[in-house]
């Protein structure tokens, strides 16, 4: 399939005019931590309820972005196994992260929640990444924090980023943000992320993105726009 033709986006507030080589497809956080029973956030009492029905739609996003050559680049948040990455009293990170904090109330799990080599690290099964696919570690919140993925895509010519995954308002909020102050065009497929906590907050990001920081389009509107290419 050749990079250089272009695909018309359906998205608000405007459509969009991407190049399939220039356009990847950023699946944030797809990792049994936030996506299945007993993953971190299950136990953290997070309803994970809705999430069997993003990972279905992730599924087809990815099979159409991959026959029409688009990249897909897979983020995965954790730590080392001794957490050194997570940081200690002094960082924000080591009050906020829930994954953190659960440890702490349940010594049980310490080491199990978002170490790398560990099943709740691991990508989803139904989303196993496939040959061609990048994975990227990132230890904070937003993927470009300390992390290679800049570079990765700046290397590709890489300018366009669609965004699917988990949270909503988290990690895909902030990670669309970041780009956005590293001039890339981002897009998030509001029925292919998952947030976590009250309805209104995925509500609150899809306006956020649409008004200040990008773009908002769905799965048919993509399936739709890369069928052609």
């Amino acid at each position: 399939m050749s990079g250089a033709r272009s695909m018309e986006l359906k998205a608000r507030p405007e459509a969009l005019s991407l190049k399939a080589g220039e356009t990847a497809v950023i699946v944030i956080d797809m990792q049994n931590a936030y996506a299945s029973k007993n993953g971190y956030v299950d136990l953290a009492g997070f309803d994970i309820s809705g999430a069997a029905g993003t990972i279905g739609n992730i599924d087809k996003v990815l099979k159409a972005a991959r026959k029409a050559g688009i990249q897909v680049v897979y983020l995965q948040n954790g730590w080392d196994p001794d957490y050194v990455e997570a940081g200690t009293e002094l960082s924000p990170n080591w009050h906020k992260s829930n994954a953190l904090k659960t440890m702490r109330r349940n010594p049980n799990l310490q080491g199990q929640l978002l170490a790398r080599g560990g099943w709740d690290y691991d990508i989803v099964d139904a989303l196993a990444p496939q040959p061609g696919d990048i994975r990227v570690h990132k230890t904070r919140y937003s993927a470009f924090f300390n992390s290679q993925l800049d570079s990765i895509l700046r290397a590709r010519g890489i300018r366009n980023l669609v965004f699917v995954g988990i949270a909503t308002n988290v990690c895909v909020e902030s990670t669309l943000r970041d780009g956005f102050h590293l001039e890339y065009f981002g897009v998030m497929l509001e029925d292919a992320t998952h947030h976590l906590g009250p309805e209104f907050l995925q509500k609150a990001t899809v306006y956020n993105v649409e008004t200040f920081f990008g773009w908002v389009s769905t799965v048919d509107d993509f399936l739709s726009s890369v069928k052609d290419i």
